[in-house]
């Protein structure tokens, strides 16, 4: 279980994850020793996963993000396992949630302009399986994204 240390240490990995481990230590008040150790248990116990680069779609073009919530079809036996498996093959999805409830799945995808996006969502969308109801919601500003815990 975490202590206060570990919850320190991870406070300080997501204010800044890119930090060298001696200023990692420093600011924790450990030797590198001693946070190496600590990080090694987290990564063991699976509280920490791996480390990742974000990369800000925006700035490389892709100018439009729509959700698309769908519900599918549930008298066919496989739909969902044959819709989710044809809609991870569409490039410009970059998220798949899966839903208890009318909704079944939502799937966050981004495009270049509107052109692209009816392109996109008429020759890969509606090309996926079992799509009973398909619901398109554009986002228009994204008030807060925080990937990081209350620790």
């Amino acid at each position: 279980m975490l202590d206060d240390v570990d919850r320190r240490i991870l406070r300080l990995l997501q204010s800044d994850p890119t930090q060298p481990l001696p200023d990692l230590a420093a600011h924790a008040g450990l030797t590198p020793a001693r946070v190496t150790r600590r990080l090694d248990r987290m990564r063991q116990e699976g509280v920490l996963i791996g480390q990742r680069a974000i990369i800000d779609w925006r700035v490389l073009g892709y100018a439009i993000e729509v959700s698309l919530r769908v519900t599918l079809d549930k008298t066919v036996p496989r739909a969902f396992d044959e819709f989710m498996a044809a809609a991870r093959n569409v490039r410009a999805v970059i998220e798949m949630q899966t839903f208890l409830g009318r909704v079944d799945v939502r799937l966050s995808l981004i495009a270049r302009d509107l052109p692209d996006y009816q392109r996109i969502y008429r020759d890969e969308i509606l090309t996926l399986p079992h799509i009973a109801d398909i619901e398109a919601l554009m986002t228009v500003a994204q008030v807060k994204h925080d990937e990081s815990l209350p620790l």
